[in-house]
Protein backbone atom coordinates (compact mmCIF):
# COMPACT_ATOMS: atom_id res chain seq x y z
CA UNK A 1 0.00 0.00 0.00
CA UNK A 2 2.47 2.45 0.59
CA UNK A 3 4.59 1.68 -2.75
CA UNK A 4 0.92 2.13 -3.92
CA UNK A 5 0.85 5.78 -2.25
CA UNK A 6 4.09 6.96 -3.20
CA UNK A 7 3.45 6.06 -7.14
CA UNK A 8 -0.03 8.07 -7.30
CA UNK A 9 2.13 11.09 -5.19
CA UNK A 10 4.73 10.78 -8.13
CA UNK A 11 1.57 11.22 -10.86
CA UNK A 12 0.59 14.23 -8.83
CA UNK A 13 3.92 15.53 -9.06
CA UNK A 14 4.16 15.04 -12.63
CA UNK A 15 0.80 15.70 -13.80
CA UNK A 16 -1.36 17.30 -11.47
CA UNK A 17 -4.13 18.68 -13.30
CA UNK A 18 -4.71 14.90 -14.70
CA UNK A 19 -4.48 13.83 -11.60
CA UNK A 20 -6.95 15.85 -10.03
CA UNK A 21 -9.27 14.85 -12.46
CA UNK A 22 -9.19 11.13 -11.76
CA UNK A 23 -8.07 11.68 -8.28
CA UNK A 24 -11.75 10.23 -6.86
CA UNK A 25 -10.92 6.56 -8.47
CA UNK A 26 -7.32 6.69 -7.41
CA UNK A 27 -7.94 7.95 -3.76
CA UNK A 28 -11.10 6.22 -2.80
CA UNK A 29 -12.17 7.53 0.92
CA UNK A 30 -8.86 9.84 1.34
CA UNK A 31 -8.87 13.64 1.45
CA UNK A 32 -7.01 13.65 -2.63
CA UNK A 33 -10.28 11.87 -3.80
CA UNK A 34 -12.19 15.58 -3.06
CA UNK A 35 -8.75 17.77 -3.89
CA UNK A 36 -9.76 19.91 -6.96
CA UNK A 37 -6.76 21.13 -9.92
CA UNK A 38 -5.99 24.11 -7.02
CA UNK A 39 -5.64 22.26 -3.89
CA UNK A 40 -3.22 19.37 -5.52
CA UNK A 41 -1.49 22.39 -7.13
CA UNK A 42 -0.91 23.83 -3.59
CA UNK A 43 0.15 20.86 -2.27
CA UNK A 44 2.47 19.86 -5.13
CA UNK A 45 4.20 23.50 -4.91
CA UNK A 46 4.41 23.62 -0.94
CA UNK A 47 6.33 19.82 -1.36
CA UNK A 48 8.96 21.13 -3.81
CA UNK A 49 9.24 24.58 -1.31
CA UNK A 50 9.69 21.98 1.50
CA UNK A 51 12.18 19.78 -0.69
CA UNK A 52 14.44 23.01 -1.61
CA UNK A 53 14.69 24.37 2.22
CA UNK A 54 18.65 24.27 3.19
CA UNK A 55 18.07 22.68 6.04
CA UNK A 56 16.02 20.21 8.28
CA UNK A 57 13.99 21.52 10.96
CA UNK A 58 11.13 19.31 11.20
CA UNK A 59 8.75 22.71 10.57
CA UNK A 60 5.67 21.86 8.89
CA UNK A 61 5.00 24.12 5.68
CA UNK A 62 0.93 24.39 5.55
CA UNK A 63 -1.11 24.70 2.05
CA UNK A 64 -5.00 25.30 2.18
CA UNK A 65 -7.15 26.52 -0.45
CA UNK A 66 -9.15 29.15 0.79
CA UNK A 67 -11.95 28.60 -1.77
CA UNK A 68 -12.53 24.70 -0.55
CA UNK A 69 -11.19 24.50 2.69
CA UNK A 70 -9.07 21.35 2.12
CA UNK A 71 -5.66 22.27 3.54
CA UNK A 72 -2.34 20.26 4.82
CA UNK A 73 1.19 20.28 5.25
CA UNK A 74 4.58 18.60 4.18
CA UNK A 75 7.00 18.38 6.62
CA UNK A 76 10.86 17.27 5.81
CA UNK A 77 12.05 14.13 8.70
CA UNK A 78 15.18 13.98 7.83
CA UNK A 79 18.22 14.12 4.57
CA UNK A 80 20.54 11.11 3.58
CA UNK A 81 22.46 10.42 0.75
CA UNK A 82 21.47 7.05 -1.43
CA UNK A 83 23.64 5.82 -3.95
CA UNK A 84 25.33 9.20 -4.34
CA UNK A 85 22.15 11.00 -4.25
CA UNK A 86 20.98 13.97 -1.86
CA UNK A 87 17.67 12.48 -0.71
CA UNK A 88 15.03 13.70 1.53
CA UNK A 89 12.61 11.87 3.71
CA UNK A 90 8.78 13.68 3.82
CA UNK A 91 5.81 13.59 5.36
CA UNK A 92 2.68 14.94 3.94
CA UNK A 93 -0.65 15.46 5.76
CA UNK A 94 -3.45 16.29 3.97
CA UNK A 95 -7.07 17.06 4.97
CA UNK A 96 -10.27 17.53 3.24
CA UNK A 97 -14.28 17.51 4.30
CA UNK A 98 -13.16 15.26 7.53
CA UNK A 99 -10.66 13.07 5.86
CA UNK A 100 -7.35 13.16 6.96
CA UNK A 101 -4.53 11.19 5.21
CA UNK A 102 -1.02 11.17 6.03
CA UNK A 103 2.25 9.47 4.53
CA UNK A 104 5.32 9.49 4.33
CA UNK A 105 7.07 9.52 0.69
CA UNK A 106 11.49 9.77 -0.36
CA UNK A 107 12.69 12.09 -2.75
CA UNK A 108 16.22 12.58 -4.33
CA UNK A 109 17.58 14.75 -5.99
CA UNK A 110 17.80 13.31 -9.78
CA UNK A 111 19.98 16.09 -12.70
CA UNK A 112 19.26 18.70 -10.35
CA UNK A 113 15.13 17.64 -10.26
CA UNK A 114 13.50 15.94 -7.11
CA UNK A 115 12.30 12.76 -7.99
CA UNK A 116 9.60 10.72 -6.03
CA UNK A 117 11.19 7.36 -5.26
CA UNK A 118 10.34 4.40 -3.74
CA UNK A 119 12.08 2.16 -1.07
CA UNK A 120 13.71 -0.28 -3.60
CA UNK A 121 15.14 2.68 -5.21
CA UNK A 122 17.12 3.99 -2.05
Amino acid sequence: MKRFIAVLFAAALACGTALAQVSGGLFRGGPMEVFDEADTRLMMDTTYQALDRPTIDNQALGFENPKTGHRGDVTVLRAFDSRGRACKEVQVRTEAQGRKGDNKLYFCSVEGKWRLVGDSQL
